[in-house]
């Protein structure tokens, strides 16, 4: 899908290189279709080094010169580094961005540009296990639409949405949720160290655990409920666990930090 397409990335933070990481070490591309904007001289020459891609410190430079623009910074940056890229864009590019909040409708009239995607990954993308879901503005036609799976797909597993508000709703469930697995493993491997393991040993049991449980739930093809259930026996430890969890208020605490993290997506929309 990408073939003769070039590929100009600005923001060549986390999530910008993993974009490049994964285009590369899937041969959907060759470096020298990829150029990264960034200001800082020292970050220019490691993922020149390290990707043997192009680099600048002109974010317009990149935006000209390239087919498909990714936009990779942060939310606050957005009013600093948008607006000056305003008409670099041809009719036929495409806009992708990875900021978190900033709407479709805002970086269209800033760019002066129609065709954009909206998409939310989170940090499992630096080693192509990501979860990204995306949707685009009208103006993005099939084929540009087969540039973004393509690209996107290359951070992990990707999902179109037809309406922008489930971005928000994906910034908390799944581009926040690696956080709150690592909380849980947190707390468990606590827990096991108060028990007695050494600390190390913890951690395995742990990352074993949560690794094996995910693979199986989705090959089980079975609901996660019936999954539980199958492994709490009357009167058995799991039964006895899952029942001081509950009590404690579990679901509700996770449902409660999830929503709190839905709106503060909403209001870094507003804003």
């Amino acid at each position: 899908m990408l073939t003769n397409l070039r590929i100009a990335i600005v923001g060549a933070g986390t999530m910008g290189e993993a974009v490049i990481g994964g285009l590369l070490r899937a041969e959907l591309i060759a470096p020298e279709q990829i150029v990264a904007a960034t200001p800082r001289e020292e970050r220019r020459l490691e993922l020149a080094e390290r990707w043997g891609i192009h680099t600048t410190a002109d974010n317009r430079e990149a935006t000209e010169w390239g087919d498909i623009l990714l936009l990779a910074i942060k939310p606050q940056m957005v009013e600093h580094v948008v607006p000056p890229l305003r008409g670099a864009l041809s009719p036929g590019n495409l806009v992708i961005s990875v900021i978190a909040g900033t709407k479709i409708e805002r970086l269209s009239t800033m760019l002066s540009h129609d065709a954009v995607v909206r998409s939310m990954p989170n940090t499992p993308a630096k080693i192509a296990e990501g979860m990204t879901v995306w949707t685009a503005s009208p103006a993005v036609d099939e084929i540009r639409k087969g540039w973004t799976r393509t690209v996107l797909g290359a951070l992990g597993r990707e999902l179109e949405v037809e309406e922008e508000k489930l971005i928000d709703m994906a910034t908390a469930l799944s581009g926040t949720g690696p956080a709150y697995i690592f909380l849980v493993m947190e707390a468990l491997i606590d827990a096991g160290v108060h028990m007695g393991f050494p600390r190390r040993i913890a951690e395995i049991l742990v990352e074993q655990t949560v690794l094996g449980s995910v693979r199986y739930a989705m090959k089980s093809g079975r609901h996660v409920t019936e999954l539980r259930n199958m492994v709490t026996s009357p009167g058995g430890t799991t039964a006895a666990a899952l029942y001081e969890m509950e009590r404690g208020g579990l679901r509700t605490v996770m449902a409660d930090g999830v929503w709190a993290a839905y709106r503060r997506a909403q209001e870094l929309g507003e804003r």
